[in-house]
């Protein structure tokens, strides 16, 4: 396909905009889509999908750093700069650095899975449950009242049995 601007490049970007319902397709060559102020796409790096809706804040980790993740000897600016995270180890060795953008792009750090809109009430009621006992046994665990933590304890057990007998 030929740029619809120059006619002479092929068309390597290619724009869609949809004003009012109205779809609109443009095809253009990297010289024309440069001109025209569309350059900045394309670029595949997490840095620069960062900056685009972040602001440059990633711009911090950009700097070369000497950490490199144990498994696979990747380092975080290759992180950044492939978009792709090397290894299920790079998650701990640079998870101060991953965090909040993983909080920022899942709203997230905790995966919860999918429950069918379908599922019981109850299935629903337990897991909040389990969650709601767990943050009150770190708070009695840090209070060092151990018997309520050991009762609690019990109780997270016999929700998780009643959740996997259901399952």
């Amino acid at each position: 396909m030929k740029c619809e601007n120059c006619g002479i490049n092929t068309a390597t970007t290619h724009i869609k905009k949809v004003i009012n319902g109205v779809v609109t397709e443009q095809h253009l060559c990297q010289a024309c889509a440069a001109k025209t102020g569309y350059s900045t796409f394309g670029s595949n790096s997490l840095a620069s999908m960062l900056a685009s809706v972040f602001g440059d804040a990633s711009s911090a980790y950009l700097s070369p750093s000497t950490k490199k993740c144990d498994q696979c000897g990747c380092s975080f600016s290759d992180i950044v700069n492939s978009g792709v995270v090397g290894c299920s180890s790079c998650y701990t060795a640079f998870y101060d650095e991953l965090l909040p953008y993983l909080k920022r792009i899942h709203g997230s750090v905790t995966h919860i899975g999918k429950i069918p809109n379908r599922a019981p009430l109850s299935v629903l009621n337990e897991k909040t449950e389990i969650e709601l006992l767990r943050a009150q046994l770190s708070d009695v665990i840090i209070k060092e009242e151990f018997e309520k933590a050991a009762e609690i304890r019990d109780r997270i057990r016999q929700l998780e049995r009643q959740g996997d007998n259901n399952e």
